[in-house]
């Protein structure tokens, strides 16, 4: 388990903390809300590796988190037949706040307001450890997938185009 000077602490971390999950994480300089390919670049990181958050929402009007590689695409066909929907479609970044607590580039799937159906993609599990936003930008989580699993119950599937 990480600690975490008090001024950086976000719901995440607060979060894993909290639950005794072991993680490290980074913060970093940035300006604006850089992509996720330039984060994995930024830190010399396999953009393999570093998975951004994605917000949907779903036909039924159903929110969901899928996660996914930075520099791949989600395939909304896919993911909607992860979550058991006929279509999901991304919320509009006005929503995203509302909805998460969260902004657009440094939406974490750990700390949201409600907690979501997540989805990460499978190449996950070809990872000893990802990363992911830590819930602000400039802030990154690195951890072992499946330990998320008891603060954020997700499942595994073919996600990306």
């Amino acid at each position: 388990m990480s600690k975490h000077p008090k001024e950086a602490k976000t719901n995440a971390l607060r979060e894993l903390d909290a639950a005794g999950i072991p993680h490290e994480y980074r913060m970093f300089e940035c300006e604006g809300a850089p992509s996720g390919v330039e984060v994995a670049a930024q830190l010399g990181q396999d953009p393999d590796r570093v998975f951004k958050t994605l917000v949907t929402v779903g036909k039924s009007g159903e929110h969901y988190v899928f996660m996914i590689p930075v520099a791949a695409e989600l395939d909304l066909r896919k993911a909607a037949a992860a979550v058991g929907e006929k279509s999901v479609a991304m919320i509009k970044a006005r929503e995203l706040l509302p909805l998460t607590g969260y902004v657009h580039g440094g939406c974490s799937p750990i700390g949201q307001k409600k907690l979501l159906t997540t989805v990460i993609d499978e190449t996950a599990q070809l990872f000893d450890d990802i990363m992911f936003s830590g819930g602000r930008i400039g802030c990154q989580i690195t951890m072992a997938p499946d330990d998320l699993q008891p603060i954020v119950p997700f499942s595994y599937a073919d996600l990306t185009a």
